[in-house]
């Protein structure tokens, strides 16, 4: 048996999970990305024990007084 392993970049507008869906590669990716697609069959999780459940986004700011407004509302807007 033979075993290949290549990386590939790819050009702008050609999405990693189309060539997953097409069957020629495999991607790595958010699960809510392709939820439908591995609801319906159309993909398949592999190497599922690598892949630790993603807890949430983490964000690491200064502990000033007065935050920005911007700070402030990015803040909640991924607590969401």
């Amino acid at each position: 048996m033979t075993c290949s392993i290549h990386s590939t970049t790819l050009p702008s507008g050609i999405s990693a999970i189309r060539v997953a869906v097409d069957g020629l590669g495999l991607t790595f990716s958010f699960e809510e990305y392709v939820a439908s697609q591995i609801a319906s069959g159309v993909l398949v999780r592999v190497l599922e024990d690598w892949c630790p459940p993603f807890p949430g986004y983490f964000l690491y700011y200064p502990s000033r007084r007065h935050q920005s407004a911007a700070l402030s509302a990015l803040m909640e807007t991924l607590r969401m």
